[in-house]
């Protein structure tokens, strides 16, 4: 077994080095750039203490080892470097990546989703977390990655919103799907026309993409009790499928308007509070 290296710990220790040699030579947003470049290159350059650069460090591990060092970094505090995490992403989605999908450590979770990204060999897995997972930030960062690959989590989403479970996430992540539907086309539709969550359903058939929803959108978007938040919702979700709604709305009495304008009004310092 490798030991943990603490490779960004050596490099902070080059860099303020290299920083207090080279003062003054540099803007702030110049450092932003020169740090980048010198921590690339830091990647190359062998390390004494690990018998290897940091790139050929990991490059030489197995799919096991590199997972087992993913963990060990997390539970013993060592900073994960960005050379693990790129060696890792580099072997797509190994079995041992999927099998921390279902660690009860929410950092060592959020670490594996991240890696595994949008593989669909990861998606069995994400929507287990979306069922049973109670950390909110983990399940968004879920939902992102299906999102990225709604088709091949089409069928899955079809199923998990028929049994009533997460509805509202799996709708965001049908909204997404490329290859045309009817199923998923007709709930988004018979969603929509519920009335509830207006501006959410309605975003999410601009999404999808299809513009036979147009001719509901311009329905609701014409009635007298549609609100300006609702308002601006659904005029950007037809406009965003071709669509065009002229009709003068006079909105000055809606509390959502008054608000709106009330807070754009104020100056940047009063706005930020």
């Amino acid at each position: 077994m490798k030991k943990l290296m603490d490779f960004d710990g050596l490099f902070d220790e080059k860099l303020a080095r290299y920083m207090r040699e080279n003062a003054g030579k540099y803007t702030e947003k110049q450092w932003e750039s020169v740090i980048g470049k010198l921590y690339r290159q830091f990647g190359d350059i062998y390390v004494a203490s690990a018998g290897n650069t940091p790139i050929g460090y990991y490059r030489e591990m197995s799919n096991a080892e590199l997972i087992d060092s993913l963990s060990r970094h997390i539970e013993e505090g060592v900073p994960v470097s960005d050379f693990l995490c790129r060696e890792i992403e580099s072997r797509g989605c190994p079995e041992e990546l999927v099998a921390l999908l279902s660690s009860e450590n929410e950092q060592l979770l959020t670490f594996a989703v991240n890696l595994a990204g949008g593989n669909p060999a990861a998606f069995d897995a994400y929507f287990d977390i979306l069922r049973t997972s109670g950390n909110e930030d983990v399940k968004e960062a879920v939902c992102e990655q299906l999102k990225a690959g709604a088709d091949f989590a089409k069928e899955r989403a079809l199923a998990m919103f028929g049994s009533g479970s997460e509805r509202e996430l799996m709708l965001e992540i049908l909204s997404r799907v490329k290859e045309r539907d009817e199923r998923v086309f007709e709930l988004l539709m018979r969603e929509f026309r519920t009335g509830e969550e207006l501006p959410m359903h309605a975003s999410y058939l601009a999404e999808y993409g299809d513009d036979r929803a147009l001719p509901a959108l311009l329905e609701v978007i014409d009635r007298d009790d549609v609100n300006f938040l609702e308002y601006q919702e659904l005029k950007y979700a037809i406009e965003k499928l071709g669509g065009e709604y002229t009709r003068p709305r006079d909105f000055s009495d809606d509390p959502y308007y008054r608000e709106i304008m009330e807070q754009s009004s104020l100056p940047p310092a009063e706005q930020e509070n």
